[in-house]
């Protein structure tokens, strides 16, 4: 009887082809499940959240408004970010109870996320007219635009308080034509997938 003979170095390096091949094909498979499965966590937090708008093709409008300092801050300035855009007037009862009770917790959470920033937008005249209102704590931008000329003509929100989702890239994400709960995890955990 003979000994086996030992596998040939062309079939041992087919065969090595063969399971760097399937590894691969395994890899693919679980990367395509997993960004499936955060593309359904996505769509679930946005239904949560009943927006008045959804999108993902609509650059929002680039703007640069004045903060209570007189510095100038320019929207695509914050590119790269998550912007929450959030319109208000102290004419507005909603608006003020928001800035009043969960607003400020918001703004704290997001304190600690360097890729998020809340931006204030009020139509009213300047920091005198809103300071009052506004919690001490607020570390977010408030910026006046007292003619609208960004608030309604470019955004075309005419009712407060309204609230616009910008991703990274500037690109509109979502709108809420209304007050929000801002302590609900699930706007949290929505922004952050972006």
């Amino acid at each position: 009887m003979t000994a086996p003979r030992p596998p040939s170095h062309s079939i041992v390096t087919a065969i090595t082809g063969l399971f760097v091949v399937a590894a691969l094909c395994v890899a693919v498979a679980f990367g395509v499940a997993a960004l499936d499965g955060e593309h359904r966590r996505g769509a679930a937090l946005i239904t949560a959240l009943r927006p008045d708008y959804v999108g993902n093709d609509r650059l929002a409008p680039d703007f640069t408004l004045r903060d209570r300092n007189g510095q100038a801050l320019r929207l695509s300035s914050l590119r790269g970010r998550t912007v929450i855009l959030h319109f208000w007037s102290r004419e507005c009862p909603p608006c003020i109870e928001e800035l009043s009770e969960s607003l400020p917790a918001f703004d704290e959470l997001l304190q600690g996320s360097p890729e998020l920033a809340l931006v204030l937008v009020s139509v009213d005249a300047n920091w005198e007219a809103v300071a009052p209102l506004v919690p001490p704590s607020m570390r977010s931008p408030v910026l006046f635009d007292p003619d609208r000329s960004v608030v309604e003509r470019r955004y075309g929100t005419k009712l407060f308080p309204e609230t616009w989702i910008i991703d990274r890239n500037g690109v509109i994400r979502a709108r809420f034509d209304r007050t929000l709960e801002w302590t609900n995890p699930a706007l949290l955990s929505f922004v952050r997938s972006l």
